[in-house]
């Protein structure tokens, strides 16, 4: 029987100096069992998304290493960026890839949140399948107000957090932890820099304006680049594909005489998410995907 493989995508709220990003990939470093696949700074967002996968015991090996390192380099008393933050290590996802289910990953999720707390009293909020009560279910409401916001937040009774006491850890804020399906954080770059126009795009598509169901978005700035960027987590590929969501983002653009001048995806994707964009512009009649020769290889030697 294969072993079990839980995906883990922790985002930490640096993005900037490649010194401290190399100390937190090496409190990643020989943990039995766990494997760093992918780590994506963004400087614009100040960001990095990472992707881990590993089973319970080497993820939670893993977490404990990345909180002790992160904590020891980011204050968000001094961070800016332009992406939305709670914590210094913001969002902390297990994902069911093989051999696991969401229940066992929402298990996971509160062992996690239980060893955060205990070891650095960072207070954490669950979210997505773990969520203790509807409104905690979506992360955006969990982080609305961001980290300057959250001491006042916390006073309200309604959102104590799941796992610590309603005070922010003075440096790194607080965290939220969950289980969810895959995700895929893609974004849009428009030959523009009106930042107006982005947010009126992200406004159209994201389901919280009356948009795509699976589909969280929000204008940001690149301001290196000067050219803005509509910033879209695809939260089910499957029932909202990226053609869709790419085609009504060059719709929307054209509206405003603005072209659009590359996409990227930031971390991860699942290979089916790739191949329906293939099938829909290639216009492929009875497709499969056993076509793909290496998939094809795959189920020979499986």
């Amino acid at each position: 029987m294969a072993s079990q493989v839980i995906e883990c995508v922790p985002n930490i709220s640096e993005g900037r100096r490649p010194e401290v990003l190399e100390d937190i990939r090496k409190s990643l470093d020989g943990i039995s069992g766990l494997k760093v696949l992918g780590i994506a700074p963004d400087e614009n967002h100040n960001r990095t998304v990472i992707t881990l996968i590993g089973n319970r015991h080497s993820l939670l090996s893993g977490i404990e290493g990345l909180f002790r390192a992160t904590l020891a380099h980011v204050d968000l008393r001094k961070h800016k960026g332009e992406h939305p933050r709670l914590g210094a290590v913001d969002v902390v996802p297990f994902i069911p890839i093989q051999n696991a289910t969401t229940e066992e990953c929402v298990e996971l999720a509160k062992e996690a949140a239980s060893l955060i707390w205990e070891k650095f009293q960072v207070p954490i909020y669950l979210y997505e399948d773990a969520a203790s009560r509807p409104e905690r279910k979506e992360l955006p409401n969990i982080r609305k107000g961001e980290f300057e916001g959250l001491a006042e937040k916390m006073k309200n009774p309604l959102w104590a957090p799941d796992y610590g006491t309603s005070q922010p850890h003075p440096s790194a804020g607080a965290s939220v932890v969950g289980s969810r399906p895959p995700l895929i954080a893609y974004n849009v770059n428009l030959a523009t820099d009106k930042i107006e126009i982005a947010d009126k795009i992200a406004k159209a598509i994201r389901y919280s304006s009356g948009g795509f169901r699976y589909v969280r978005a929000m204008g940001v700035a690149l301001e290196d680049r000067k050219q803005v960027q509509v910033s879209i987590n695809m939260v089910n590929y499957k029932k909202t594909p990226l053609y869709r969501v790419f085609e009504t983002v060059k719709h929307e653009a054209a509206r405003y005489g603005v072209n659009v001048v590359g996409s990227e995806i930031v971390g991860l994707l699942p290979e089916d998410a790739l191949l329906d964009v293939a099938d829909y512009y290639l216009q492929i009649e009875n497709f499969n995907p056993s076509q793909v020769l290496e998939r094809k290889i795959a189920e020979m030697e499986s």
